[in-house]
């Protein structure tokens, strides 16, 4: 059995749908449906529509109310559409409903990311990470999904007197995630060797949002050829690269990308590979200063970090991609460029976190990487004179 639910290698048309709640406004409602359209892009399928419903909260039985439903039931039909995305995680009664009234397939929010993570997973450890989230997910909503799971175990002996076929495929995927979980158990203890066979070097990790340049970064910092593409989620396997940056070596970290609503499961199955985060000494958190929305990821990246690790680390606030940061309002040709380097540096973005350094560059176009460089440096240098206090090689 694979544990993959996934959407079809070749390109489906979709319509999203999303709600504007008492929590969520309509504007931040259209940028999480953009967002959702970027993810179900990631994952090879095509946007032709986006339905958004202002309501108290998500309807318990399908989401959206009823006459939206039929409105998008009317749409998808008239228009010939393969799928539906929906912009939060539904439950399966949710799911069931939905399929019911639509007759199409139906996707949530943490299934699309699931599937993306499945088909950027590359190495032996992710791929066992994803399919545990996957199996996770699946098991509460097999009635909608059955699948003859025991065909693929041989099925002779397997099923008990009076046994359904759903039970024994939820006993097959229970004896799956044991499986999962015990070879998770024992990948974190090679990786949670590896880290103290590490020496006792500083440690950098980059943390930031998915897409917003980590890889492109690390790559240039290290010199290392980490996969680097404008898609959501483009890197799911850390990578640790040893950097001597003057005279002064330590370890940098490049993590997965953070995402609002980053479902529950990944959270649980990525826990080693959140260790990277967790044992790190210092934090680069990285934010697309060109995104109209970076301060909202700047506060989902934070709120998971602090879910991951409570104690607060000493970090730096890297600005990427000012390249092509454009200001919210155009320019008089009598004020000042606010897309230079010098302005960028006087501009209350500098001044967003008082306990934290700020650094504004382009790793695209290698701006401004000296100065990154050289404050990387002395806050490493400050950990190591605390670490080794007696040792006067740096200092």
């Amino acid at each position: 059995m694979q544990g993959h639910v996934t959407v079809d290698a070749v390109e489906e048309s979709c319509v999203l749908v999303g709600v504007i709640t008492s929590e969520i406004n309509e504007e931040i409602a259209k940028e999480h449906l953009d967002e959702l359209e970027f993810l179900a892009e990631t994952a090879g399928a095509i946007s032709v529509a986006k339905f958004l419903q202002k309501l108290p909260y998500p309807n318990p039985r399908t989401y959206v109310g009823t006459g939206k439903i039929e409105e998008i039931r009317h749409y998808i039909k008239a228009e010939n559409i393969e799928m539906v995305i929906f912009d939060d995680e539904l439950s399966p009664s949710q799911l069931r409903n939905i399929e019911r009234e639509l007759e199409c397939k139906v996707l949530d929010r943490t299934i699309l990311i699931l599937d993306i993570f499945a088909s950027r997973a590359r190495t032996y450890h992710a791929k066992t990470q994803v399919e545990l989230a996957q199996l996770q997910y699946m098991l509460p909503r097999l009635t909608r999904m059955w699948t003859h799971l025991e065909r693929q175990k041989g099925g002779i002996g397997l099923r008990g007197p009076g046994e359904s076929q759903i039970e024994t495929d939820r006993r097959i995927i229970q004896q799956r995630i044991s499986l999962m979980k015990e070879r998770l158990k024992e990948i974190d203890k090679q990786m949670t060797v590896q880290r103290s066979n590490r020496g006792q070097l500083v440690r950098v990790a980059l943390v930031g949002y998915t897409n917003v340049g980590k890889s492109t970064l690390m790559n240039l910092l290290s010199k290392s050829d980490v996969f680097a593409e404008n898609k959501l989620f483009a890197t799911l396997d850390t990578t640790v690269r040893k950097v001597v940056i003057d005279n002064l070596p330590l370890l940098l970290t490049d993590t997965v990308g953070f995402i609002r609503k980053l479902p529950q499961q990944l959270m649980e199955s990525f826990k080693s590979t959140l260790d990277e985060v967790r044992e790190a000494d210092l934090l680069v958190h990285v934010l697309d200063i060109a995104h109209p929305n970076f301060e909202d990821h700047y506060s989902v990246v934070t709120e998971t970090l602090n879910e991951i690790d409570k104690t607060e680390k000493p970090t730096i606030i890297v600005f990427n991609k000012i390249d092509v940061y454009q200001p919210i309002e155009p320019l008089n040709e009598s004020e000042e460029d606010l897309t230079s380097l010098d302005s960028l540096k006087k501009s209350w973005m500098a001044r967003m976190n008082n306990k934290t350094r700020c650094v504004f560059i382009s790793a695209e176009n290698k701006e401004n990487i000296d100065e990154l460089k050289q404050v990387v440096y002395e806050e490493v240098k400050e950990i190591f004179k605390i670490r080794y206090p007696y040792n006067n090689f740096l200092y």
